[in-house]
């Protein structure tokens, strides 16, 4: 069972899909349910989702260690194709993940009381991103 799920961000931040993903998985039993970014520039992650100042701090936290390559840090950087925030982003897509996997039973991921699943948008623009869906039922 596979689909696409479409998250439009407003620019650099986090945006949680635990819902869709969770309608996804809603009564498919038990399995392993794999989410895939295709993009290079935006990541995904696990995160909590209880308190905002979480996803605030991780995205200052980003933002010093990877800042935009018109900062004097960066001047190293050849690729700026498309501005000064590109090549940083698809150094923090590098830093955290493309794919997440995660355990499904009886149709309801297993994920913590607080965890929350987010495309970790490291673009400033906003942008359609394509994460898809794929769970694997383990047949029990």
């Amino acid at each position: 069972m596979q689909t696409q799920l479409t998250i439009q961000s407003r620019g650099s931040g986090l945006y949680e899909f635990t819902r869709d993903a969770a309608e996804f998985v809603a009564g498919a039993g038990d399995g392993l349910l794999t989410l895939f970014c295709q993009h290079t520039s935006c990541s995904l992650v696990i995160q909590e989702n209880a308190d905002p100042d979480v996803q605030r701090d991780l995205q200052a936290f980003f933002r010093r260690l990877v800042p935009h390559a018109n900062d004097p840090s960066m001047s190293y950087l050849v690729h700026r194709t498309e501005g000064p925030d590109d090549m940083p982003a698809h150094i923090k897509a590098a830093l955290t993940q493309t794919s997440l996997s995660i355990p499904v039973t009886g149709g309801r991921m297993a994920l913590g009381t607080w965890q929350g699943i987010y495309l970790f948008e490291h673009r400033d623009a906003p942008h359609k991103r394509r994460v898809v869906a794929h769970f694997l039922s383990s047949g029990g």
